[in-house]
């Protein structure tokens, strides 16, 4: 059953150019800025952005840019949009739309693509379904919508397209597609109408049926439970905290739910996954719930590592817009399935589940031990003593978002951080491209005129970073650097698994790099100077960059993912499994 909270169609414009009337109705979906990379055949469209409404940030790298969209997208609720020219401007940026596919981001990709006349002729960057896969212009795994834009005709349907699917609940990734020769024609006449750019982004709220919602109720009641939090539960916080005062329910949440429940809170159990916590399932076993609420999780690998030791007793409850997700990730588990947005799923609930608390008995095994795992190095860092570091001055001093890249940046994140709120932890669990918080901290620090932090790898930042954007656009950015000269999760994972590669690199002065984008930073040596630095990023006017050299020695709490790697190299071998356990 579902809820229609908006029921406008694009305001009908009138322009010049094809491409300017296309600008000006994205604007009426309710976009705002514009993040990509110029090309000569989308000269028309370039110059309709430039000139129109939107503001426009010229990246580096198109797979950047669309990594900024989509923390524009998650730090504001606004559909994003990317823009790249044809051939090597869109399959660069194929990687990001991956990411926000997975990532669940509202993402329109403006692209050029060949003229009719030019097709098939060897044109300079040939873009079509000639030449490039067919599913960069289809609906399909990658896009939810998609048209290659022929005619002006056909632009009142394409905005309807749109604006029909950033309604839809959860992600919404699509691609327009412009001929070069297309672009600068005269676009049909249509009458000007009211603009409702404020509310174009609200979305339909899947409501549970009466059915789905009273066996929901009873599989809770008949018995203890527990609450899994992920990202998808982000806009339903107060409710959560609702059913959590009104059961006493122990709660844990994936690395991308950490915050809608307060790490906290007296039932905050602790973070499953990557970089979670062996407390939870040490929790799970020995309390052993009936049932385990699952509120916006599809429970993949990142998010759970499929631990068999989480399946409760009695089967999952699970609750999610998506009914391709039930049973996927524990396809043996018993599921009750409930396709609902979390928020409105929980209002209902708590309008029928009894008034009285539930009895609260103390959560043993809950707290995970966040003491120093290793031993003060000469000279160098410890990655949980910067993070310690992090929660002082960034997440409890400031109202900065924290995003953290994939490798130990994030595994250190995700263990060591609690978040007290909702939205202000960003990772990328599906893709997990490394790259993403490099440059996507960018768009976030865009997004909302304050401060945003980057936790990144030397190997990351050098892969991918849009430093030199943030210079241009003065985006308060700050990267964190976990500098140690190499492949840090990889290196210590080919270790752990008892095989051998070349992980290593050259140290990089990532002030010195930093500065020769025009952008200022300091580097850390020891423990004792990551406050000063910290404070200093805080000051700062634009782009920051703290280059912390951490003790290569530590070892990054990635241990029940190296368990799971060790557990598919045996089974394809046939050998028994042999991995430590702590």
């Amino acid at each position: 059953m579902l809820v229609r909270q908006v029921e406008e169609t694009p305001s009908r414009v009138s322009c010049t150019t094809l491409a300017a009337a296309l600008v000006e109705g994205l604007r009426q979906l309710g976009v705002r800025q514009a993040h990509g990379v110029s090309g000569g055949a989308m000269a028309a469209i370039w110059h309709a952005l430039s000139t129109g409404a939107l503001q426009v940030r010229h990246f580096r790298h198109e797979s950047g840019a669309v990594f900024a969209a989509i923390e524009e997208h998650f730090a504001n609720g606004r559909p994003a949009l990317a823009f790249t020219t044809t051939g090597p401007g869109l399959t660069n940026a194929l990687t990001g739309l991956l990411a926000a596919r997975g990532e669940g981001a509202k993402l329109i990709l403006l692209s050029a693509c060949t003229s009719a006349p030019a097709r098939g002729r060897f044109a300079i960057q040939e873009t079509g379904a000639r030449t490039l896969p067919r599913e960069l212009h289809a609906r399909g795994p990658l896009f939810h919508f998609a048209e290659v834009l022929e005619s002006p005709s056909d632009l009142p349907r394409v905005l309807r397209g749109l604006a029909q699917g950033l309604e839809r609940p959860g992600g919404f990734v699509a691609h327009v597609a412009v001929p070069t020769a297309v672009q600068a024609l005269a676009a049909v006449a249509v009458d000007p109408g009211e603009d409702h750019s404020e509310h174009r982004h609200a979305s339909i709220v899947p409501v549970p049926t009466p059915q789905a919602l009273q066996a929901c109720a009873q599989a809770l009641l008949a018995g203890p439970f527990a609450i899994w939090l992920g990202f998808g539960a982000r806009a339903a916080a107060a409710e959560v905290r609702a059913l959590v005062e009104r059961t006493g329910a122990p709660v844990f949440c994936t690395p991308r739910g950490k915050g809608i429940l307060p790490e906290t809170h007296p039932r905050f159990v602790g973070v499953t996954g990557m970089g979670g916590h062996d407390s939870v399932a040490d929790w799970a076993c020995a309390q052993a719930p009936a049932r385990i609420l699952v509120l916006g999780s599809r429970l993949g690998e990142a998010s759970s590592l499929y631990d068999p030791r989480l399946v409760p007793r009695e089967g999952f409850v699970h609750v999610d817009i998506e009914p391709a997700v039930f049973g996927v990730a524990y396809p043996a588990a018993a599921t009750l399935p409930v396709v609902a947005d979390t928020g409105a799923l929980l209002r209902a609930l708590l309008e029928i589940l009894p008034a009285r608390p539930a009895p609260r008995p103390p959560l043993s095994c809950s707290r995970p031990v966040l003491a120093p795992t290793t031993p003060a190095g000469p000279a160098r860092v410890r990655p949980e003593i910067l993070m310690d570091a992090i929660q002082r001055h960034v997440v409890d001093a400031s109202d900065a978002i924290v995003l953290a890249e994939s490798g130990n940046a994030f595994v250190w994140a995700t263990h060591r951080l609690r978040f007290a709120a909702p939205g202000r932890y960003r990772a990328s669990t599906a893709v997990g491209a490394m790259g993403h918080a490099a440059a996507g901290v960018v768009g976030a620090a865009l997004a909302r005129g304050r401060r945003a932090v980057a936790l990144v790898g030397d190997g990351a930042l050098l892969m991918h970073n849009e430093i030199n954007t943030a210079v241009k656009y003065a985006a308060p950015a700050t990267w964190v650097v976990l500098n140690d000269g190499r492949y840090g999760m990889c290196h210590q994972g080919m270790e752990a698994l008892g095989l051998q590669a070349d992980a290593l690199f050259p140290e990089v002065d990532f002030v010195a790099f930093a500065r020769a984008q025009g952008a200022d930073g300091v580097r850390v040596h020891a423990e004792g100077e990551l406050d000063d630095a910290l404070a200093l990023a805080a000051r700062a006017h634009g782009p920051f960059v703290i280059d912390v050299l951490v003790d290569p020695a530590a070892r990054a709490p990635a241990l029940a993912r190296n368990r799971g790697l060790a557990r598919q190299l045996a089974e394809a071998r046939g050998d028994d499994v042999s991995f430590p356990t702590r």
